[in-house]
């Protein structure tokens, strides 16, 4: 099991994601996971550096490996384009980089005007776009002309020496059966069991399966909890309300009916060493080979220390 950590880019500028970043190497951490978005969810967050800059200023401070958790490569950005973002990035971690895509979020893929599409036609979108992102890897010059994208004469001519590994996210039936077909491992937030069976047994097979959670480290739980109701009272919008509100301030609208005690469910809150451990636990009895943890909040620091002293020692 590798426990890795969670660079919010929502949260953070890029020069506090590299220090993060060194920190995390610096404290034992094993790779890093970073997210793509082009609004916060909650203006309280406050940040949203695009992150193609940020990954590529990552290969010069740390060697850990780095995995997209995620980027969407159908609606904001052309997968052409991200197929080029990602070879780039492959060959400045020279190799430690793995490219994880979902379906997305209204909130970032909205900007230009275009429709949102149905759940099934996100999926359909990201299978093509995988399939372009993979056709543009051979180096070879590349034309398609598919249901939702089009390319014509391209070639990637910066790649390494050899693709990076796709990642696919999932949440429903049938997203996690399409990350079975076509990923190269599976990405999740949540420590069910049920979903990494159902993505084994769709013919994931033994491929690598990653997940993420939340803490706030602080002095108390309580002060945790307060912290994280503050810049994160989005993680209690139910549903597929995450996926089709198009703005920060809609998701403070919908954040109005989350109570501060609910952020005690999904986050670790406060500087408990056992919490830790027990969240970490229920990841990898769920059957997660990887699992990363974010801190919310001015106090990472002290999140990181914990860990370097406590928590990955009893892990090892």
């Amino acid at each position: 099991m590798r426990i890795g950590y969670f660079l919010s880019s929502e949260e953070y500028t890029p020069a506090e994601l590299l220090e993060k970043a060194r920190s995390a190497e610096r404290a034992g951490f094993e790779a890093l996971w970073i997210s793509d978005h082009y609004h916060p969810w909650v203006d309280a967050q406050g940040q949203s550096p695009f992150v193609w800059s940020t990954i590529g200023a990552l290969s010069q401070v740390c060697r850990l490996p780095v995995t997209t958790a995620v980027t969407c490569p159908t609606v904001r950005i052309h997968p052409a384009v991200i197929a080029q973002a990602a070879a780039t990035s492959a060959v400045l971690h020279d190799g430690r980089f793995v490219l994880g895509v979902g379906t997305g979020e209204a909130l970032n893929e909205h900007i230009f005007g275009d429709p949102w599409p149905q759940a099934d036609v996100r999926l359909e979108m990201l299978e093509e776009a995988v399939e372009v992102i993979r056709a543009l890897w051979t180096g070879d010059f590349v034309n398609h002309h598919g249901k939702h994208y089009t390319v014509e004469h391209a070639r990637i001519y910066t790649r390494p020496d050899t693709p990076p590994p796709i990642y696919v996210s999932g949440f429903g039936p049938k997203s996690i059966e399409l990350a079975a077909r076509i990923g190269d491992g599976y990405v999740s937030t949540m420590p069910d069991a049920d979903m990494v069976r159902r993505f084994r047994d769709s013919g994931g097979g033994d491929k690598p399966c990653q997940a993420g959670f939340k803490a706030a480290y602080a002095d108390s739980e309580d002060e945790g909890a307060r912290i994280a109701y503050e810049r994160w009272p989005n993680a209690g919008v139910p549903g597929e309300l995450s996926q089709v509100l198009p703005s920060p301030r809609h998701f403070e609208q919908a954040a109005q009916l989350v109570e501060p005690e609910m952020m005690k469910e999904s986050f670790v809150c406060g500087r408990d060493a056992d919490a830790h451990l027990e969240m970490i636990d229920k990841y990898a009895k769920a059957g997660f080979d990887e699992i990363y943890v974010a801190n919310t909040g001015p106090h990472w620091q002290g999140l990181f220390d914990l860990y370097e002293r406590e928590v990955l020692p009893r892990l090892r």
